[in-house]
């Protein structure tokens, strides 16, 4: 199912509007607190979304579900981001409140063996963009691609009015450095991509880190 623009409008109508959501991005300065793609408790999510809004945090990213989303409303102000990788999810999820979309968080399908190529991804955002095509967009990278292919991919997701590249790289990292230094290990894949993106497009979308982001990391 397609929603058209006028349909689409009328359900983002409860949440916040795109620059607002954005803001902190700008001012570079953004903190997501990610509860989990596949994290469907209640009571698990509800504590993570209150204390995201205690912790400073710019927003939060939960399952998409719209239960979930009404949920995480009446525990926090904060902008509220679904992840998913199907993207007729997003629509119920906008309608009861979210305020960005999130394509990725692919850790839980990793450990099912599943992983994503650029054309997944392209296709995936094309999906989401024509069903929703004035809703803040997140789009993760997958860090299986090579680090050259996960460059293209992201200049290319531009095409899409993508306003945030998510890297990620945490789960391909074995650290094998103590303490400090298995963090920043842990953290490099995330961070090598962050950079060589961040060079290649620019102020063109804003680029966020995750996976081993800490605050030795970014300090």
């Amino acid at each position: 199912l397609f929603l058209g623009a006028a349909s689409v409008d009328a359900l983002q109508t409860g949440g916040l509007t795109r620059s607002r959501v954005l803001a902190p991005f700008k001012e570079g300065r953004a903190l997501k607190v990610i509860s989990g793609l596949m994290n469907f408790d209640r009571e698990s999510v509800g504590k993570v979304c209150a204390a995201a809004g205690q912790g400073g945090a710019s927003l939060v990213d939960i399952a998409c579900d719209a239960e979930l989303v009404k949920l995480a409303r009446s525990k926090t102000q904060l902008p509220i981001c679904v992840s998913a990788i199907d993207p007729t999810l997003f629509v119920g999820a906008v309608e009861a409140g979210a305020d960005m979309v999130e394509i990725g968080n692919y850790d839980y399908f990793y450990t099912e063996g599943r992983t994503f190529s650029a054309e997944d991804v392209l296709e995936m955002t094309r999906a989401t963009r024509e069903l929703l095509p004035d809703i803040a967009l997140s789009v993760t990278i997958p860090h299986t691609l090579p680090l050259d292919e996960q460059v293209r991919l992201a200049d290319s997701l531009l095409a899409y009015s993508v306003d945030v590249i998510q890297t990620e790289g945490g789960t391909s990292s074995n650290p094998v450095g103590p303490g400090v230094l298995g963090m920043i290990e842990k953290a490099a894949p995330s961070l090598a991509a962050t950079h060589e993106i961040s060079s290649c497009i620019g102020s063109r979308a804003y680029v966020m880190a995750a996976s081993g982001i800490t605050d030795v990391t970014a300090p």
